[in-house]
């Protein structure tokens, strides 16, 4: 395997989309220093919500093996939004996820839900995508998002 995630990206015919227009008064993401602080990112592909709804069992309700694509898409989202700021995705080390599922109230899978996040930065990042994650369910999110996910990640020096 080839080093640096911007290699990885190429790798795994990856390629990260335009970063999201924000959906109300706020950036994709900001820095700070060595750290860079994403806003929540809806699985937008194409400027669209490819599904809307709560994950859950049952008709009507978005699988969490579909709501786990989304947040790998969120997470992608994510890293266009870091990248609109660094420049490169090389020297990002990942610490954190945040991952928000809008869940039927039976259902308790959100951390299997973040795993489509979680995998993919693996995946790129190697062992600087090995982070801390709160997968939260939630009532609802943004324009009837089953996901949103949101990261902190640290910058080389």
């Amino acid at each position: 395997m080839t080093s640096g995630p911007e290699a990885r990206l190429a790798e795994l015919g990856i390629t990260l989309p335009e970063v999201a227009a924000p959906v109300a008064a706020y950036q994709p993401a900001v820095r700070s220093g060595r750290y860079v602080y994403t806003a929540g990112q809806l699985p937008f592909v194409a400027g669209a919500l490819p599904t809307t709804g709560k994950v859950g069992q049952g008709e009507g309700l978005v699988t969490p093996d579909d709501a786990a694509g989304l947040a790998r898409t969120c997470a992608l989202n994510a890293l266009a939004a870091v990248r609109s700021l660094t420049g490169s995705l090389d020297g990002v080390r990942i610490v954190k996820v945040t991952g928000f599922v809008a869940s039927d109230p039976s259902f308790t899978g959100q951390p299997g839900v973040l795993n489509g996040a979680s995998t993919v930065l693996g995946e790129i990042f190697g062992d600087a995508g090995t982070h801390a994650r709160s997968a939260v369910g939630v009532a609802v999110l943004p324009l009837d998002a089953p996901v949103e996910v949101e990261l902190i990640v640290e910058l080389a020096e």
